[in-house]
């Protein structure tokens, strides 16, 4: 039995040693019945000395009670997405993008696998788990915190004081997936569909102990919010490893395309075997500070990308096709197939992308046909299998009408266009859109009361929002006649609105708030007049917006010309009375620390206030404001004599210039 603290102590270090032998390197030092009875002293000793417990024993791991609700944890630093690449082709496009940004070709990319699991992110503070929290919109997720400390693989406490952001995968190894299928068969629940939903279902469990029985891991495979001054990804990455968490069973450093390729062939060859589930690798620029130079774009960084495996391929039947109308008109043929099961998915509907595919591979209602899925990526058509035709296959006619308002459409060949402006495949989403809290944000205009205005033939378009008179809103079911008068004063009240909610609104494919605000502040209401290749100048936009906006541009000129005499859109305020006005105008400005608002929204302001806001402290920074736990930036500026101010300090100088959060 253990006598006192000092004894308590060393049983509480060698059990956790032997934990890290058996979880993290498979290698365990003693019988199973050895580690149960120390484990087993532990805890008699913990409970005769409750105040005495050291957080990091394993007997903490489980003990927390059923949550009612998942709280929402704000991630220190953003958890981006990843670029996918599915091809060697564009695994070379990727890598001459990112020559040509930073300008030279002697790099070397540290190659990691890609675990298909349920990301989460760690805070570890003063030695400590701090919090777990799962990916969620990237800058919130939720709280699995006593959840994550029932995961034998994440450590509870590591051997670094600093705050830091430690971000990786949680999985299940196949042959766990395979048995709690099996269990929950025989129970009469249903099963998961993949090995990846099954982490996924496990780790966000309102009770840690179900979580507990379900037998998962934690792969790192980043950091997030850090201090630490490494000069490239693999060094930064070992040190990560060296603090008790599982190494990948493979990571190389590479610095020729022929290597990536070659490693590339190697994990596919080898993924079947391995215990855990994989849907690719990951490629990542080795140098640090070059990640700052390449950037980011609206979704994922530019300096990583995920190559994904080939696609999962299976055999299936056309049963139909039919088409699709989306918001911008095009019209899509979909194939509806007999329900086939490809990767854990149940698959019903594949894309065809536009006719004129369906003409050049002869595809046919009634043909079997080879499907592939590929991640996320929606199943697609790739082969027509003609040796099992009958002669009963049907070919597919291109669509002279449009299969929701019967209207003529416009045939360019490669894409069909439903032209109707008063479609309503087009009109209803379109304004139910163009009302929504992240654009125009019109109360009292939701998808029920746009229905009820379209189906009663008061408005035909969005313009037709602004022609709406209080008579005619009292004539509508449920409207009287206050409720006709807000909803007016509602939807009068946004002219004048911020140029970016404004092109927000409108629905442009992959043109979202972010992108928006980049769009006013470069060209303000004369956005849509300007050469698409200026687009290709703003931070984050790549050929897919450009040819979006363009095509946009194209159909909704006229359209989009009327909104803004109507609406008379404010272009951004950043003009030359405010820039004269401002403390950071012409200023370079680094932040460091924890601060009240996320770190991309305060650069956005000081931005918007003329300064320059950088990554990294040298002479000619202005200013370092610093908030909690300040990190090695503090220091860097105290050294070279930088001016360092409080957080607080910051907002003084934005309200100064007219800029309030």
């Amino acid at each position: 039995m253990i006598k006192d603290y000092k004894e308590y102590k060393e049983a509480v270090e060698k059990l956790k040693r032997w934990a890290y032998a058996y979880y993290v390197l498979d290698n365990p030092e003693v019988p199973d019945e050895v580690y149960d009875k120390l484990y087993k002293e532990v805890e008699e000793y913990e409970k005769a000395h409750p105040d005495q417990i050291d957080p990091t024993s394993p007997t903490q791991r489980i003990g927390a009670p059923p949550a009612k609700e998942f709280k929402k944890i704000r991630h220190l630093t953003k958890m981006w997405s990843m670029e996918d690449v599915f091809s060697e082709a564009e695994m070379k496009e990727w890598l001459n993008r990112v020559y040509k940004t930073v300008g030279r070709t002697d790099l070397q990319f540290y190659i990691e696998p890609k675990f298909d699991g349920a990301s989460l992110n760690l805070i570890y503070e003063n030695g400590l788990l701090k919090s777990a929290a799962t990916r969620g919109d990237g800058e919130v997720g939720e709280d699995v915190t006593n959840n994550a400390k029932t995961i034998p693989s994440i450590p509870l406490g590591i051997d670094y004081k600093g705050l830091i952001e430690i971000r990786g995968e949680v999985v299940i190894r196949k042959d766990d997936f395979e048995k709690l299928n099996q269990e929950r068969m025989e129970k009469g629940q249903s099963t998961f569909a993949n090995p990846r939903n099954a982490a996924a279902g496990s780790l966000r469990q309102l009770d840690p102990k179900i979580t507990a029985r379900r037998k998962l891991y934690f792969y790192p495979w980043g950091v997030g919010y850090n201090t630490l001054e490494y000069k490239y990804l693999h060094e930064m990455m070992e040190f990560v490893y060296s603090l008790g968490f599982m190494k990948p069973f493979k990571r190389a450093i590479c610095e020729k395309e022929e290597e990536i390729q070659q490693l590339y062939e190697e994990f596919t060859k080898e993924r079947d075997k391995l215990p855990v589930m994989l849907d690719g690798m990951v490629v990542k620029v080795d140098e640090i500070a070059l990640h700052e130079v390449l950037g980011y774009t609206v979704k994922y960084p530019r300096w990583m990308v995920a190559y994904k495996f080939p696609a999962i391929e299976k055999m299936t039947r056309i049963i139909d096709i039919v088409p699709q109308v989306g918001r911008t008109g095009i019209i899509t043929p979909v194939a509806i197939l007999e329900p086939v099961e490809i990767g854990g998915v149940i698959v019903e509907r594949a894309t065809l992308h536009n006719y004129a595919e369906i003409e050049r591979k002869d595809i046919r209602i009634g043909d079997m046909v080879i499907v592939i899925r590929s991640g996320d990526v929606i199943p697609e058509v790739t082969k027509v299998l003609t040796q099992y035709r009958t002669g009963k296959e049907k070919k597919v006619e291109r669509p002279k009408v449009c299969p929701v308002c019967g209207q003529p459409v416009l045939d360019e060949g490669l894409l069909i266009k439903c032209q109707n402006l008063s479609c309503p495949a087009r009109v209803v989403n379109s304004i139910i859109y163009f009302a929504s809290k992240q654009c125009l944000d019109i109360p009292g205009l939701g998808e029920a009361t746009v229905k009820l205005l379209y189906e009663k033939g008061l408005v035909k378009d969005v313009r037709d929002l602004f022609k709406l008179t209080k008579e005619d809103l009292m004539k509508l079911p449920g409207f009287a006649e206050k409720k006709a008068e807000n909803l007016i004063k509602a939807i009068q009240s946004v002219k004048g609105t911020e140029c970016w909610r404004f092109v927000n609104a409108l629905g442009i494919e992959h043109i979202g708030e972010v992108a928006s605000k980049k769009i006013c502040e470069a060209f303000g209401n004369n956005w849509y007049k300007v050469d698409p290749e200026e687009f290709y100048k703003l931070e984050g936009f790549g050929p897919e917006m450009v040819r979006s906006i363009k095509e946009f541009v194209e159909v909704n000129k006229d359209k989009i010309e009327e909104l803004i005499q109507i609406i008379q859109p404010i272009e951004p305020k950043q003009d030359e009375e405010l820039l004269e006005n401002s403390p950071f105008a012409g200023k370079t400005v680094v932040l460091t620390g924890e601060m009240r608002l996320p770190r991309e929204k305060i650069k956005e302001l000081l931005e918007h206030a003329g300064a320059h806001v950088t990554n990294s402290v040298s002479k000619k920074t202005d200013f370092v404001f610093y908030g909690e736990h300040p990190g090695s930036k503090y220091e860097k500026a105290q050294k070279l004599g930088v001016p360092l101010l409080p957080e607080e300090k910051m907002w003084e100088m934005l309200k100064e210039a007219g800029i309030e959060a």
